[in-house]
């Protein structure tokens, strides 16, 4: 059974017409199983460049000690998350491990309107559906650990989840690594500098309407889904 529920909203007519926003800016969606330092790299990328803007989720998970609001998710009640889903206010949303996640589809679209470029931190079932309600509109990047054995112990040095919660993450994360071949770029997340790297690599490439080649990291994904 599989550990989550994704939805999509239908688009407001303006993107409708033509299947994305009105935009200036470019928007990248990276995508990577619990465990691959996702954050750090968005984090450090951000940081490096004033340009990018992180869309900032809103979700029903409790806050954790180190979070705030509005600045790592918009946290939200449940009853408040479904009248925003009711109301088609999500570009997507999702349900995982009990906790649901949503991306406010006006606040990403009025970035893009602007000629901000944002990055979307949502997992492959939400890359997909934003494939779906912007077909031309997305840069996708999904990260890779270099081995099985990193994943499971970057997921236990967290010291956030329980041994059964660690052992659901580790087989989901196999699983959503088998959707590495939707995605437009690869990236693999061995030495931190070099990922972050690939990463500004990828970003610039795309502001100056490149499209770099897809990285083949055939060996790593065989051993990763073995």
């Amino acid at each position: 059974m599989s550990n989550s529920h994704r939805a999509s909203a239908p688009p407001p007519a303006s993107i409708r017409a033509s299947g994305s926003p009105a935009h200036g800016g470019s928007l990248f969606v990276l995508s990577a199983p619990s465990g691959t330092g996702k954050t750090s790299l968005i984090n450090a990328l951000v940081e490096s460049d004033p340009s990018l803007r992180v869309s900032v989720s809103h979700t029903t998970r409790p806050r954790r000690a180190a979070e705030r609001d509005g600045v790592h998710y918009h946290f939200v009640s449940a009853r408040t998350f479904a009248a925003m889903r009711d109301a088609d206010e999500f570009l997507e949303w999702a349900t995982v491990f009990g906790h649901s996640y949503g991306t406010s589809r006006r606040a990403v679209a009025d970035a893009l309107r602007a000629g901000r470029d944002v990055i979307l931190e949502i997992d492959w079932q939400g890359a997909a559906q934003v494939r779906a309600a912007w077909p031309r509109s997305s840069v996708s990047i999904f990260l890779l650990p270099p081995c099985r054995e990193t994943l499971v112990r970057r997921l236990r040095q967290r010291a956030q989840d329980t041994a059964d919660v660690i052992a659901r993450r580790t087989a989901q994360a196999v699983a959503d690594m088998a959707h590495h071949v939707e995605f437009d770029h690869l990236v693999v997340n061995d030495d931190f500098a070099e990922a972050l790297a690939a990463l500004r690599h990828i970003v610039a490439a795309t502001r100056a309407g490149e499209r770099p080649p897809r990285q083949d990291h055939s060996a790593l994904l065989a051993a990763l889904l073995a």
